[in-house]
């Protein structure tokens, strides 16, 4: 009883290289990731163990992708395989005052065909202890929202904590379903919401402003509407442009608000992943931790993630912790 379960999409992603666009470049690089299956290596990366849950393409960009996971120690023994491509997303990475420009080819691919008989859930969770979800994957088709909500439904029905990241994506959202309903019913399954003021405003049709106050009593509507939710974090980011961000993070367990201080990041690599990174370091840190300390170290994961290219977060336990220490210099280590 020891794994953290994740489901979701795989998806491989194609940038150029640097901060050029595509009509710059003859050359591109390509990155393994997907929201859920981000924080699952991360996790790995802390040393936890880790079983993904995913429909990949049959082919070697498939058998490519499922060698990636390995070489992370994922557990791979429960996902299926389609005869459409793994999904495919296009990036150029901004600088300084340029936005970052990104484009999805997922709506055909091998995920898409994921129905709830496809996953023998009984299986999948029968060492698990921790489910993390997101909002994306019920987002994206009926046959991935109805495998994720029989998953839920027997995680909760096992015991096992579940975190939930309602990332709202209003594009995503084309299967003719309502967004509300649908997250709605996922978080009645869910125990730790990782979310700030929009997701909590887009459930409760509430218009909570960002303030700490405002954030206790919403986070206190959200937890007397889904009792089943213990504890509300919230991630908060400044953008002082596209290169230069700080971090912070806020909670609220239904006894105590406590906030971080900001982490600046006065050169951003690159930024996707970073909100997946904060979430592994919730999950990481709530099993070590008491809550305010696995809010630091989130935030810490959070900010270290922008300093590594693709999706993923590379750094370690260790790593994350000198962060937390004040040790941001980036001074050689010998």
């Amino acid at each position: 009883m020891n794994q953290i379960i994740t489901f979701g999409e795989v998806l491989m992603r194609i940038s150029p290289r640097g901060n050029k666009k595509f009509i710059q470049s003859n050359n591109v690089e390509f990155y393994f990731g997907g929201t859920e299956v981000n924080v699952g290596i991360s996790i790995a990366n802390f040393g936890g163990k880790v079983k993904h849950i995913s429909c990949i393409s049959e082919d070697f960009i498939g058998n490519t992708a499922i060698s990636y996971l390995n070489k992370f120690d994922l557990d791979t023994s429960a996902i299926v395989r389609s005869s459409r491509p793994l999904g495919v997303y296009f990036l150029e990475v901004g600088a300084v005052i340029r936005p970052s420009s990104i484009s999805y080819n997922r709506s055909h691919s091998s995920f898409s065909e994921i129905k709830p008989e496809m996953v023998d859930w009984e299986k999948s969770l029968e060492n698990g202890k921790w489910f993390h979800w997101t909002g994306i994957t019920p987002a994206l088709n009926k046959g991935s929202q109805q495998t994720l909500l029989k998953g839920l439904k027997l995680a909760r029905k096992k015991g096992l904590q579940v975190s939930a990241d309602p990332t709202y994506r209003s594009g995503l959202w084309k299967y003719g379903e309502n967004p509300r309903d649908i997250i709605s019913e996922m978080i009645e399954y869910s125990t730790i919401f990782i979310g700030g003021i929009n997701e909590i405003n887009e459930l409760l049709e509430t218009e909570y402003t960002y303030s700490n106050e405002d954030f206790i009593a919403a986070s206190n509507q959200l937890m007397d509407t889904y009792p089943s939710i213990e504890k509300v974090f919230d991630k908060i980011r400044t953008s002082i442009n596209s290169s230069w961000h700080k971090i912070r993070a806020r909670m609220w367990n239904g006894v105590e608000f406590r906030e971080t201080e900001d982490i600046d990041i006065t050169h951003v690599v690159d930024r996707i992943g970073t909100g997946d990174a904060f979430a592994t370091g919730l999950i990481h840190g709530l099993q070590k931790f008491d809550d305010f300390k696995a809010i630091q170290f989130a935030s810490a994961a959070c900010a270290i993630k922008h300093t590594y290219l693709g999706d993923v977060n590379y750094a370690n336990e260790e790593e994350v912790i000198s962060i937390l220490e004040g040790n941001t210099t980036g001074r050689l280590k010998r």
